[in-house]
């Protein structure tokens, strides 16, 4: 799903603001962040997504400034997805803004080239402090995040994640596996290697993994994974 809004001053006429994309797939939180947005009145939103797919068309429809992204949409291969957007879009600044607080995750949307990591359920007067400090061509963790990173703190293990208490079905010891190395970015022939399986093995615990979750792709596997907190790649 894509909606574009066109801005009467299009880029280098003097706008101080940020020409803003929004990607989300919950629609309440992108019409939340059109209104504060909007009561700021410095920046504006162009054009939001709902899905990876939508995205790509609507980053080359707009050229904006600013894409705020949340990691868990659907069609978002991990990092990967992030690096592609470098490639693609190399002026472009990208804000995170998502429910993930893992460390490797953090570290590796940093290392991707994000220009800032933003938690959900932070203040909303952080919003607007990243904008500004990427106004000022610098990066903006949200605290508790930055904190941590400064202090190096060791990023909690894969499987002590509480899988039975995060997920709304119960998983299998191997599917638990499979749902970390899907998050990671691997194949089912990664997985398999990694594993010790046959590769028929691994898809056959894949099927019955999106069967459980009731999902339909990889790419959504990886996003179910985000929203459980496991890293990504």
């Amino acid at each position: 799903m894509i909606r574009l809004r066109f801005s009467q001053a299009p880029p280098g006429t003097g706008r101080s603001g940020l020409r803003i994309v929004l990607a989300d797939d919950h629609a309440l939180i992108r019409e939340g962040l059109k209104l504060l947005i909007a009561t700021e009145g410095e920046h504006e939103v162009v054009g939001e997504a709902a899905d990876g797919a939508s995205l790509l068309q609507l980053l080359a429809a707009t050229a904006p400034d600013l894409l705020v992204l949340d990691l868990g949409m659907p069609g978002l291969t991990g990092l990967s997805y992030i690096r592609g957007l470098r490639e693609r879009f190399p002026r472009l600044h990208i804000l995170i803004l998502t429910a993930n607080t893992d460390m490797r995750t953090v570290e590796g949307a940093l290392a991707a080239g994000v220009a800032g990591y933003l938690v959900k359920g932070g203040d909303l007067d952080e919003f607007f402090a990243a904008l500004a400090a990427l106004q000022r061509r610098e990066t903006y963790v949200s605290p508790p995040l930055g904190t941590a990173l400064q202090k190096g703190a060791p990023p909690p293990a894969a499987n002590g994640v509480p899988f039975d208490a995060l997920s709304h079905v119960p998983l299998t010891r191997r599917e638990r596996e499979l749902l970390v190395l899907i998050a990671g970015g691997a194949t089912a022939r990664e997985a398999a290697a990694q594993l010790g399986i046959s590769p028929l093995t691994a898809r056959k615990h894949r099927e019955n993994l999106m069967r459980k979750l009731d999902l339909h792709s990889a790419a959504e596997l990886a996003a179910f994974a985000v929203r459980l907190g496991l890293p990504v790649g």
